[in-house]
């Protein structure tokens, strides 16, 4: 049901629209009930529902979910995720050397893709994440020795 106030050369009218099926629609005008017959069929707009995931999910039925270390814990060599998101793809395995500024790993934030490079010169001693895997911020993803 939908509610209107109208004012009408100086005089309020309260107008309820409670039901609508095709050209003719259901209302009330300050108490007296109508049925209204329009020219071209109405289309009733319903709006969406919004269906998001829990907010904290449960790390036992999806492993890939699971915090690896908690935002504040220092781990030497750790490359930690600037943003909450979605890994999409891995370009480098546990054991490769890398270089400073090579790409490591593409993470989806807000809808836009982000390369994750590193920050360091060395060997890959642990991948943290798997693709597909979501991450929170300053999670660690890869560990570098």
């Amino acid at each position: 049901m939908k509610e209107f106030k109208f004012k009408i050369n100086g005089s309020e009218y309260n107008v309820n629209i409670n039901n609508v099926e095709g050209n003719i629609a259901d209302l009330e005008v300050n108490g007296t009930p109508y049925k209204v017959e329009v020219d071209k069929e109405l289309k009733q707009v319903k709006t969406p529902k919004l269906v998001r995931p829990a907010a904290v999910p449960s790390t036992d039925a999806h492993p890939s979910l699971a915090r690896t270390q908690s935002p504040g814990v220092a781990t030497a060599g750790a490359i930690k995720s600037p943003l909450p998101g979605v890994i999409l793809d891995l370009y480098v395995k546990e054991g490769d050397y890398i270089k400073m500024g090579q790409k490591l790993l593409l993470l989806e934030a807000m809808k836009m893709e982000n390369n994750i490079d590193s920050d360091k010169e060395g060997t890959i001693k642990e991948i943290k994440v798997s693709k597909g895997g979501s991450v929170l911020e300053g999670d660690v993803l890869i560990i570098i020795g």
